[in-house]
């Protein structure tokens, strides 16, 4: 199993609307690096889902339920969706105040490319920010 995370707008598509709706189609996607990412993403992954520009923290996990298919926003067959499932909220929700504290957390793709929508995250990344929430 593989990590990620999905950055959205929460006055946009917020966490809340994810487990009102209890699945959705992640489309919209139009940078080359994310659409490599999307492709490399396999039904089961755990997708950190983090709010961006409002709040700038981690909020909850969810899960791709389906892997890569043509992006149904755009007749342009390049591009790819994937289909998330809300899992559940981090009991803590994680900064990025906070992870750019953290010197462990100094490679992670949230903080030296952080304008990336859609980025893998490592074994070591996950465990670490699961802690900083609470999790584990």
């Amino acid at each position: 199993m593989a990590y990620w995370l999905a950055k959205s707008e929460p006055s946009t598509y917020s966490w809340d609307d994810l487990v009102k709706e209890k699945q959705t189609c992640w489309s919209g996607i139009r940078n080359y690096a994310a659409r490599i990412h999307m492709r490399n993403m396999k039904k089961g992954d755990e997708v950190f889902f983090y709010h961006s520009n409002e709040g700038v923290e981690i909020v909850g996990i969810a899960k791709v339920i389906k892997e890569a298919y043509p992006d149904p926003t755009t007749d342009d067959d390049r591009w790819v969706a994937v289909d998330l499932k809300p899992v559940k909220k981090l009991k803590n929700s994680v900064s990025l105040e906070s992870i750019k504290k953290e010197k462990s957390l100094k490679e992670m793709a949230l903080v030296r490319i952080s304008r990336l929508s859609l980025q893998p995250v490592s074994d070591d990344e996950w465990e670490i920010v699961m802690k900083m929430a609470g999790e584990k």
